[in-house]
Order: C-alpha cells, then structure tokens, then sequence
C-alpha cells in the first residue's frame, strides 16, 4: 500500500521504510517551537526531568507573542523564565520585544520551516507549516519538554483525507474562506487525527499567504496536520525565506484515503462562521444584519502582507462606522515596516483604525481587544469559542480580511462588494 505525503515524512524521521495507518513511531525532529505561554510549562517539566540541556539549541525557537509587551506580572514572569532559560541554553532562534512576531508567521519568514521537516510546536496552530509541505503539529508541553531534550517525539501516524480544489477563486474569495467552507462541511470533528492533504489545480492560484491560512486552520476540523505539495510557487518562498535544504515529497499514486472531496474553489463567496464554532457557517449573501461592534484584522492566521493590502484596498479613503472599534495587528515587525513603507498603516489610521506591535493578543482573549458583555466582533483569527475574545456572552464572526474591512466600514456584517 503507498503512503501519504505525511506517512512518508514521518516514515523517514523514523528511519522506516514504509509506516501505516495507526502505527506508534519515534520520530526525529528538525524544530521544537514554544511561546510566552506554554514554554515555561515545558521549561519546568525538564527540570523535573533533570535533562542535562537542550538536544541542539539551532533546531528550538522560543517566541514570546501572546502578551508581548507584557500585559500584567504574570505575563512578564513568563517572559522572564522563558529569557533566561534561552540565555542559559544559548537558544539561537529566541525572539523577544523588537524581534519577534506571531510565531506562525515569523518562523516561515524567518526561514526556519522548509518542505520535509518535521516540526512540533506546544500550539495547536503549529500545523501552519503543512503550507511548505512540512509535518507540523501542535503538541501539549510536557511533549516539548521531551522534544527539547532529546530532540524526538512519539506519534501515531495519522490516517489522510484529500481536498482535491479545482477552478480559480473570485476576487474576493481567500484562503480564508475555502477553509471556513471546508469546515462548515465536514464540522469541527469531521477530521479527527487526519492528515489533511490539499491536491489538485487550484492551488496554482492560491498564494503562499492563502496556503499558510488554509493549513493553519486544518486544527479546527481536528485534523493532526495540514499539507500541500511542494510546487513552485513553495520553492521559491522557501529559496527567498530560507538557505536550509529541503525534502519534497509526494504522495504515492495508490496512498489510501479515508475521504476524498472536489471542491470547485470558482463556485465559492466570502464565507463567515457564526458564534460559537469555525463549522457554523454561512455565506457572505446569508448573514442578515448583524450590528457590531469591532474589528480585528491579524493573528497567525490572516496578519500577513497580503491580508493588509487587501484590507487597506478597501478601507482607502473611507472611514470606519461610528461606534466600531477596528485593531489592526501586523504580524511580523518586517511585516510591520513592510506595510508602514507602502502606506498601509497611513490608510489604517486615517480610516479610524489602530495598528498594533505585532502580538497575538486579542485573538485568544489576551489582551488589546478584549470584549464586553453582549458585543459582537468580526476577527480574522481562528476560533470563535463562547468566550475566546473575552466576556461569555460576547460573539466573535470568523472571516477574511476582506469582510472584516467592508464591515468596519458598515458598521455591520458585509461583503466588500456592499461598500
């Protein structure tokens, strides 16, 4: 029986030929990622352990983002162990205020994910990096703790499921909204410990920007991973991002899947999901009139370059509808000097919006953009649990940076083709 791209990465980490379906393998590891919030759980777990130090202090990036600048003592106790545990250890990939970003979006850009790896990261997000056809997945801390030390990890290899995506998106449909409609149709379980691996000629017209979108979002149908094939468009990110060798690998012809599904990427509309889970959605022509609140425009899912431009295009020489708050979050800092250089933070502000230091912060409820009882808030973020931005009874619409633009303009839920 032939393999899956991601039976066939783990296979080699392994040192196996083949590995199937439900096999338990140890496999080694090309990154180890951890953040402000979950490194010092792992930190603490190796001490426990008495590991002697780290496996290879090049192949562990520690990124402080959730509530960086630091929000409270707590935050900034955090920060303070995961900075000394990095100067103990000489952690070269340590980014801290000045350098850092949104992990999901600094480590690709800073050249540290590449096609072939495997990558585990204490955030259920780390599947990002299935856009470059690495195996990425999120792990709890104690399996941090165990990959820091010893430089391996313990997986069941996850049975597959394939999107075959086909026809070009229109103008305003992202990666954004093929994602939220492959969750809508397959909800939040629909693919639970799978591989989800994207095919077909779609993908031609998906930018990079769209892919790391797409597999970040591959968690909320409880997938283990993420992938896309390794084409052109990848390799010349990676060659401008990266000077690290990388692996391509490809399903094979007869590779088993458990479903597979033709999505015709031209026959889709901006896409949003609805409180209080990423598989309630609808389209853009579905929503009714849904007064707001606030707009965030980032995160690791859509703080990018191209999730900007798009936002800015639309918010030019408008302005932001009275009594809606908008936050707009670069990033990246380069993604900030970027965007401050073309003029895109000039737009935000001059339409009404704020423009954040690069953080998670908001996103899950952390800080600069929290919400109060009963208030509503369109977000490009990636969850929308009962309470993820803040009060319980607030609500959090998941959508591209495009309607989260035409809605602060409107005031209420919109497409950008209404303003």
């Amino acid at each position: 029986m032939g393999m899956t791209m991601t039976q066939k990465i783990l296979a080699a980490h392994a040192g196996l030929s083949s590995v199937s379906a439900g096999q338990l393998i140890e496999a080694d590891l090309d990154l180890v990622l951890g953040n402000d919030i979950t490194s010092p759980v792992a930190i603490h777990e190796m001490d426990k352990m008495k590991a002697d130090g780290v496996f290879d202090k090049d192949k562990i990036a520690l990124v402080l983002d959730h509530f960086v600048p630091n929000k409270d003592i707590k935050s900034a106790q955090h920060c303070k162990c995961v900075r000394e545990f990095a100067c103990k250890h000489e952690i070269t990939n340590y980014f801290d205020v000045g350098e850092m970003g949104i992990e999901h979006a600094l480590l690709p850009e800073k050249g540290l994910t590449v096609a072939g790896d495997v990558i585990i990261g204490a955030d259920s997000h780390t599947c990002t990096y299935g856009a470059l056809g690495a195996f990425s997945t999120g792990v709890g801390s104690t399996d941090m703790a165990a990959g820091m030390a010893t430089g391996k990890a313990w997986f069941k290899v996850p049975a597959a499921m394939k999107f075959v995506l086909t026809g070009k998106p229109a103008k305003w449909v992202s990666g954004k909204d093929i994602i939220l409609h492959i969750i809508g149709m397959i909800g939040v379980d629909g693919a639970l410990y799978k591989s989800l691996e994207f095919v077909g000629d779609g993908i031609a017209y998906l930018s990079m920007d769209d892919r790391f979108t797409i597999a970040n979002m591959a968690i909320e149908a409880g997938a283990k991973n993420g992938i896309f094939p390794v084409d052109d468009r990848a390799k010349q990110y990676m060659e401008e991002h990266s000077r690290r060798p990388y692996t391509v690998y490809e399903a094979d012809e007869d590779a088993e899947y458990d479903a597979v599904y033709t999505i015709d990427l031209s026959a889709l509309k901006p896409t949003v999901a609805f409180p209080h889970l990423p598989e309630n959605t609808k389209t853009i022509d579905e929503v009714g009139d849904i007064k707001i609140d606030q707009v965030v425009i980032g995160s690791c899912t859509n703080g990018r370059m191209e999730d900007l431009r798009v936002a800015a295009s639309i918010l030019k020489g408008k302005k932001v509808a009275k009594g809606v708050r908008v936050i707009v979050i670069p990033a990246t800092q380069k993604i900030y000097l970027d965007a401050m250089e073309e003029g895109l933070l000039k737009t935000f502000i001059e339409a009404g919006a704020i423009v954040s230091t690069p953080t998670c912060g908001p996103c899950l409820g952390g800080y600069m953009g929290i919400l109060a009882e009963h208030e509503r808030c369109v977000s490009t973020t990636n969850r929308n649990f009962v309470g993820r931005m803040g009060h319980v009874d607030s609500e959090i619409y998941l959508a591209s940076p495009a309607v989260a633009a035409a809605s602060a303009i409107t005031g209420k839920l919109s497409g950008p083709d209404e303003v």
